[in-house]
């Protein structure tokens, strides 16, 4: 099983997560939209944090369910816990280095629709 480094654009975040990238998530909801997501779910036991100590910060709204976490420094999200699968880490696969995001399956999903 293939391990990826992965992080925020300043460097202040840093993770890795094993598993295989086969499938990913578009959502058109009003912050995915906004920030570009691209969506892998992966059990917290194939994530690891290497910047235990980083910036991170929350951002909640509507359900308050969902978690969309972001580097303070840089306002990258490169991982949050979403509120369709509250008990999995959902990893913005673009901030995963060595991954061709191009050749990746996609599936859409109406967050916007979504209640």
């Amino acid at each position: 099983m293939p391990t990826y480094a992965g992080g925020c654009h300043c460097g202040a975040v840093r993770f890795e997560v094993t598993g295989k990238v086969e499938e990913v998530e578009v959502c058109n909801c009003s912050i995915c939209a906004k920030t570009g997501y691209l969506h892998w779910e992966v059990d917290p036991a194939a994530f690891r944090l290497h910047t235990p100590e980083a910036p991170i910060r929350s951002y909640q709204f509507g359900t308050m369910t969902s978690k969309n976490l972001f580097c303070e420094r840089c306002g990258i999200s490169a991982f949050r816990r979403s509120r369709s699968n509250p008990d999995w880490i959902d990893v913005n696969v673009r901030c995963l280095e060595g991954v061709d995001t191009e050749s990746l399956s996609v599936t859409r999903f109406d967050g916007r629709s979504w209640d």
